[in-house]
């Protein structure tokens, strides 16, 4: 793998795979595999061009090695696939399946291919096509539930190569032949053993490691935690752990746990300590089978620094694996989950795990808050915030805190999916997903977080619906609907800030009641329904004027003013644009009543009053002047330029494109000086104060 971190609830892309630890077995496996890669499919075979991907299947139980040997058949065919590997998990660690629309966007994302939020499905699945489309791209589905999930991400090109890796066989898609996994050979099951234990116990009684061997029944994954124990006792004798092993071959298992797998681990945990052992069971909560010290921490109610020593604990004996992040994080291994969530039910009271969920659920909460609050460096506020926590919930920069959270994020998008599902700890969902979107927004931007966000944005709706809370449901769908627009499902969009409208009269909320009138006629506005977008801009015109919000209200005029300019009212749009600037003068926005005047002289010109637009025009750059705001200023100089044209002065258009440019050229001069992109202003996550947000999108009327 390479060594960036690995995102173990979704796909990533690499271009090459390192060998690690030496791959041990599974020779005959591998030989066929690769065979059967240059077999010829039998729509070659009647003649015909195969129309799809080549899927080789590897199946097996949990913790038999497939996704190694998965990982392996990659590390050797890599080469060639000079497009890369993808790779994608396509169950939960609790064995839920993973969507398909979910799998496609992170193997798009992968890709670096742009998805709109909230795409469907099938728009999901094509975008994944086309990109695949002429790539000759290796694909790793690891832990496919069935033969759906495989055949939704199956690209429609020969070229590329798919290796599902799944518990049986894949009926449904054609011309595959499994590989079935049975345990290791005796020799490569013994040198497992000796790669935890060394080679000295092995060589003093080698009957003993192969009778070990046989009661692992050749299992990796048993044999790995079997290793462990030895490693941590140097004075046991394999042979004693072989005797243990078969003097109770149940060892007081239930169900699924009577596999090789957890017999062995049934006994680690035995003679775990107390502390320790209690850790390892509450792990099966971790969200997405990831776990670092703080989770620990909140699961088991101990301190960090104990959680931390405790987790190093587990991944020396097998029982974690380091998840390949930068940050000490750590993998619950798949064929375990199951195993300790059963010893957390036998041994647990259920109050007891819902107290650690909350535990846990809090701790997050706690550091979201930390991990925003470090960004805000010019609020006090948020700086004695900072400095009322503990050190330990502190981040050092907002480097380091950007870290985190791109570390984290599938196990935070995991919490917030398992606590809404929870359903008795919804005011800590709640406050979890508030702190997300936060976090995610002043870290990534919204652009770069959307399809994170309408994810929870629908989280959130969930509860406010089960929980009968029509302000938040109003305020996520006024979010949803945002993201829609945005993507360009406007008429979704409509839908859903009429649903925010109707919950925001439900909530006696003047707020959100407002803002869905001036969202619905935004989306009216989009889909050329001027007359309806003038209506609803009216209707939450008047709402702002009852309670005397002038700066939303000048806002309002210049919305309604946009409408009637589109078809053609220039008497309509004058009076409003007008009375907009009065607004924003009243309010004491210097900026807005420059864009505003900016755009009613752009109006006057439209109706045939180039005389009046001059004037307004050098008001408007008077304005622009007292804020400072250049750009503004050069826009109204080219503005001017124009206008003195069409009035048969090129003279004096010619003087005014000068001084635009010369300010535009300025301008830039300073941003590069002092570091500063001037193509990018703004900051991420923030909206951008310049533009054009009250600019008409209208042409001049003909004639």
């Amino acid at each position: 793998m390479t060594d960036q971190a690995v995102d173990t609830d979704g796909a990533r892309l690499s271009q090459g795979v390192t060998a690690g630890d030496r791959f041990l077995g599974r020779t005959r496996e591998l030989k066929e595999l690769r065979a059967d890669i240059e077999r010829a499919g039998l729509d070659t075979l009647s003649g015909r061009k195969a129309p799809r991907a080549r899927v080789l299947l590897i199946a097996g139980r949990p913790g038999s090695g497939r996704t190694a040997l998965g990982e392996e058949l990659v590390r050797q065919v890599a080469d060639r696939y000079p497009d890369g590997v993808l790779r994608a998990r396509l169950r939960e660690t609790d064995g839920t399946r993973v969507p398909v629309e979910r799998s496609a966007r992170e193997l798009l994302d992968a890709l670096d291919v742009p998805a709109p939020a909230g795409a469907a499905e099938d728009d999901l699945v094509e975008a994944l096509r086309t990109a695949l489309d002429g790539r000759r791209t290796l694909l790793l589905l690891d832990d496919a539930a069935d033969a759906e999930q495989v055949d939704a991400l199956l690209p429609d090109n020969p070229d590329c190569l798919v290796v599902a890796v799944s518990e049986g066989p894949l009926t449904g898609i054609s011309d595959v032949r499994p590989c079935t996994l049975g345990g290791l050979d005796t020799k490569s099951a013994v040198e497992l053993l000796s790669r935890s234990t060394g080679s000295v116990r092995i060589t003093v009684d080698p009957r003993a490691a192969e009778s070990l061997a046989e009661q692992c029944q050749g299992q990796p994954a048993a044999l790995v935690l079997a290793g462990g124990w030895l490693a941590a006792r140097p004075q046991a004798a394999v042979a004693d752990l072989a005797r243990q092993l078969h003097a109770d071959p149940d060892n007081g298992t239930v169900g699924s746990a009577g596999t090789a797998v957890g017999r062995v681990l049934h006994l680690v945990h035995a003679e775990l300590p107390a502390p320790a052992a209690r850790t390892l069971r509450l792990l099966s909560l971790a969200p997405a089978g990831l776990v670092d010290p703080h989770t620990a921490s909140a699961l088991a109610g101990c301190s960090v620094g104990s959680a931390r020593s405790t987790l190093d604990g587990f991944v020396s004996v097998g029982l974690l694996h380091p998840a390949g992040s930068s940050l000490p994080q750590y993998e619950v291994p798949r064929c375990l989950h199951p195993l300790l969530r059963a010893l957390a039910e036998t041994h647990e009271r259920p109050g007891e795990l819902q107290l650690a969920r909350a535990r846990m659920l809090e701790r997050t909460v706690r550091l979201l808050q930390s991990c925003r609050a470090i960004t805000e460096t010019d609020s006090p506020r948020a700086r004695e915030r900072l400095l009322g926590m503990p050190r330990s919930l502190r981040f050092a920069t907002p480097r380091a805190a950007a870290d985190w959270l791109r570390a984290r994020r599938p196990a935070l998008l995991a919490s917030a999916r398992l606590a809404v599902a929870d359903g008795t700890l919804d005011t800590l969902a709640r406050r979890l997903m508030s702190q997300l979107v936060r976090a995610m927004v002043a870290h990534f931007g919204t652009q770069a977080a959307a399809s994170d966000l309408y994810g929870i944005h629908h989280l959130v709706l969930d509860v406010a619906e089960r929980r009968e809370l029509p302000r938040e449901k109003a305020a996520a769908l006024l979010n949803l609907g945002d993201l829609d627009a945005r993507t360009g499902r406007t008429a979704d969009a409509l839908a859903r800030y009429r649903a925010a409208l109707d919950a925001g009269r439900a909530a006696n909320d003047p707020y959100a009641t407002g803002r869905a009138m001036e969202s619905v006629g935004g989306a009216h506005l989009e889909l050329g329904d001027f007359d309806r977008a003038a209506d609803w801009f009216g209707r939450a015109l008047a709402e702002r004027l009852a309670r005397d919000e002038r700066a939303d209200a000048a806002r309002l005029y210049g919305r309604i003013a946009a409408a009637h300019t589109y078809v053609g009212r220039y008497g309509e749009a004058l009076r409003n644009w007008r009375a907009a600037v009065a607004g924003y003068r009243k309010s004491g926005e210097v900026t807005a009543q420059a864009r505003a005047l900016s755009e009613l002289a752009r109006v006057q010109e439209y109706a045939g009053r180039p005389e009046d637009s001059l004037r307004t025009c050098r008001e408007a750059v008077e304005w622009a002047r007292r804020a400072e705001d250049t750009r503004l200023q050069a826009a109204l100089h080219l503005r001017l330029a124009d206008t003195f044209e069409h009035l048969g002065d090129p003279a004096s258009a010619a003087l005014h494109r000068e001084t635009a440019e010369g300010m535009l050229r300025e301008e830039a001069e300073a941003s590069r000086a002092s570091g500063i992109d001037p193509e990018q202003p703004g900051r991420p996550g923030q909206p951008e104060q310049g533009g054009d947000a009250c600019e008409s999108r209208a042409a001049p009327a003909e004639g």
